[in-house]
């Protein structure tokens, strides 16, 4: 698990060397700020699915270390901005989402948080082990619903109140809106703007939030939030924003040809998110040592400075270490282990993606390979898995399948199981019992 002492260098010096930093409000200001007193700091998180993905652990990361620097973290799980969606980087509308299922995503949610962040409430979190930094009295984060200041808010009395101090104008030029003039701006999606702002006035007035923390592509968001703060209550805040990443190839960061990367090891399990790590490519090992893990910038120095071959072992601390964040120790362990089994022919094979498979189900002949690819969900159609096997990219117990039509029998089993593998990265086990 990561040093959970206070590091060396200030938090936005940390935060530049890792490269979090993309654009801040005043960085003079900001870090003024930060020398002389505990901050207070928010970052938001949409409940758009009973799990965060890959791509919410820069944020997240975000309000790790600033209570790793003594700063005090609040995370909003957004239960009524995800009734609006956030246009912010969207090309259409998000799918509406019910009332019923922002609940359930928000109790996934709000225990994968306290994964990362101390909130001083014991037994939150839905794994077996606390959260990565731990706090003192003065900077225990606070979890909170921003549909309890935003559910009954009386429409007329907040126009009056507060849609008075945004102009239609700016708000026309904040790059989330303008990039979707072209191709439809819904009203709704189009007060989300004002929503957000509205979440750093009350944070701001009622737990003294001064610094709100989030992707480039909130910067009008934020931006208009710290002009609310200054007009309502003549305080002065602050906005930090981190990049928007994307691989070296280009990809969206967090996607691969499964879909996401979800941080749920019901939805990723620990050994296929061990996997998506240790295979990144060369050109982001060092980008993504600095940005995922908490290692200290001397040890990922002497990483990056690994060559050819040798880059491998920089692959394998960084997925043992996000692994080790996100999982915990024993499960980057076991899924390590699971990887040396596939790759070198020695360790523990009982961390890879399984599924069960009755033996009945051999006994005729007629269970098609495409059809339990689909089944397994290694591939999302029976167009698919053939496409994959005509390329030579399905193997069976070690062995290329040639034929689109190649049924399972009882022969493909070896202790009491069949190992499916596509490409050279992605392996299934069928136990048959």
């Amino acid at each position: 698990m990561s040093d959970r002492s206070r590091p060396a260098l200030s938090f936005l010096a940390e935060m530049q060397w890792r490269g979090f930093y993309q654009q801040c409000t005043d960085p003079e200001a900001l870090g003024d700020l930060l020398a002389r007193e505990t901050v207070t700091a928010y970052t938001g998180f949409d409940p758009t699915a009973d799990s965060l993905h890959i791509g919410s652990l820069l944020p997240i990361l975000g309000l790790v270390h600033l209570q790793r620097h003594g700063h005090r973290p609040i995370a909003i799980a957004g239960g009524a901005t995800a009734l609006v969606g956030d246009p912010s980087g969207k090309t259409e509308l998000r799918q509406l989402l019910s009332a019923e299922q922002i609940e359930t995503n928000l109790a996934g949610i709000r225990a994968q948080l306290a994964r990362f962040v101390d909130f001083g409430e014991p037994g939150l979190a839905d794994l077996d082990h606390g959260p990565v930094v731990a706090a003192g009295p003065g900077n225990r984060g606070i979890l909170l619903n921003n549909a309890d200041w935003l559910r009954n808010q009386n429409y007329i009395e907040f126009l009056r109140d507060i849609g008075r101090h945004f102009s239609v104008n700016q708000m026309l030029a904040r790059d989330s809106v303008k990039a979707r003039l072209e191709v439809g701006l819904s009203f709704i999606e189009f007060n989300y703007m004002i929503l957000q702002a509205y979440d750093f006035y009350i944070l701001n007035r009622d737990h003294g939030c001064k610094l709100q923390m989030g992707g480039n592509d909130q910067w009008g968001n934020i931006c208009s939030g710290v002009d609310l703060c200054r007009r309502l209550n003549q305080q002065e805040v602050f906005g930090l924003t981190f990049p928007l990443l994307a691989t070296a190839a280009g990809e969206k960061m967090g996607k691969t040809a499964a879909g996401a990367v979800w941080i749920s090891p019901q939805r990723t399990s620990p050994y296929e998110f061990y996997q998506y790590w240790v295979n990144v490519d060369d050109r982001d090992v060092s980008r993504f040592l600095r940005l995922y893990t908490l290692l200290e910038p001397a040890k990922i120095e002497a990483l990056e400075k690994l060559e050819g071959a040798d880059v491998r072992q920089a692959k394998r601390e960084l997925a043992g270490a996000v692994t080790s964040l996100v999982h915990g120790p024993q499960e980057a362990e076991k899924a390590a282990k699971a990887a040396a089994a596939l790759f070198t022919g020695s360790g523990d094979e009982s961390t890879v993606p399984s599924s069960e498979l009755a033996a009945a189900r051999l006994a005729g002949g007629d269970l098609l390979l495409v059809d339990v690819l689909v089944e397994v969900a290694l591939c999302q159609s029976k167009g698919e898995a053939r496409r994959l096997v005509r390329q030579g990219g399905v193997k069976l117990n070690g062995e290329i399948v040639a034929e689109e039509l190649r049924a399972l029998t009882a022969a493909d089993v070896q202790a009491g199981r069949i190992r499916l593998q596509l490409g050279k990265k992605r392996h299934h086990h069928l136990l048959v019992g």
